[in-house]
């Protein structure tokens, strides 16, 4: 009798701690998206799990890592959460880290095995949306990584065609344009349209349909301007900024640009 009344005692409490996991698990989720690092390593040492998700598909890094939540990030790394877990759109730890701007959020998921050739859900690399928001010491850290600086998205546009026809055409942008073409970027590679960075203007096809996609792309955040190309970013395709005449085609370009009455359309290069 005794031994069947201690049988039934433990099943009690493993179905009252089976109850209490999902529970526990979507707690760490919690502590982790407000940055308690001290109760998210209390739920961890109580067992919650690190691969539970929530509603929007977030497991507790994915969670931290949207508030740039260092620390906790590195207690949840440590511990052996992945940082290639994606969320409902398709956003792992090191993504966020990208789109937000998250540098030190990015080198700390990089240092525990982040995949540099994960895509999100428009088919872009990292480098892409990094590009598009002028992080641009994101930007310079992911072209330390082996990351196909020429990955074309399924938008059919590539980080240099991204930072020209979304960017402002400001310091940060053109910035980027100079990392991105000394890493090897194209700046012959051609839109769906044809198009080549040097040809984006606003009244180009490529640049209308860009604002109706970055409606989708970021309901969260105010739509940047998209201005017709600056006249600065033109130096950045100068032969003597790349080290190469490839440039040439889209200088010529430029030049048409920049005159007040286009009578022709810019040179397109296409591959």
């Amino acid at each position: 009798m005794k031994r069947r009344a201690l049988i039934a005692a433990l099943c009690l409490l493993a179905t009252a701690a089976l109850a209490q996991a999902p529970d526990r698990d979507q707690a760490l989720i919690a502590a982790a998206g407000r940055g308690d690092t001290a109760a998210s390593l209390r739920l961890l040492k109580e067992g919650a799990s690190l691969l539970t998700r929530d509603t929007a598909g977030r497991t507790a890094l994915v969670a931290a890592a949207y508030g740039n939540h260092i620390e906790t990030a590195r207690v949840l790394l440590e511990a052996g959460a992945s940082p290639n877990v994606r969320d409902t759109i398709g956003r792992t730890a090191f993504m966020v880290a990208a789109v937000y701007g998250h540098l030190e959020l990015l080198r700390l998921t990089l240092k525990h095995g982040a995949d540099i050739h994960t895509i999100n859900q428009y088919g872009g690399t990292a480098l892409i949306p990094a590009s598009h928001y002028g992080h641009v010491e994101v930007v310079r850290e992911l072209l330390k990584t082996a990351i196909n600086v020429n990955h074309v998205n399924r938008l059919g546009w590539t980080a240099l065609i991204e930072a020209v026809i979304l960017g402002d055409g400001g310091a940060r942008h053109t910035e980027i344009v100079r990392l991105l073409l000394a890493h090897g970027a194209d700046p012959n590679i051609a839109d769906r349209d044809r198009v080549t960075p040097a040809g984006l203007r606003r009244d180009h096809p490529p640049a209308r349909k860009s604002r109706r996609a970055l409606k989708r792309r970021q309901p969260d955040q105010p739509a940047p301007c998209l201005p017709m190309f600056q006249p600065s970013l033109a130096r950045c395709l100068s032969p003597t900024s790349t080290g190469s005449s490839s440039s040439g085609v889209a200088i010529e370009s430029f030049q048409r640009l920049r005159k007040p009455n286009i009578a022709t359309q810019p040179t397109i290069s296409t591959i």
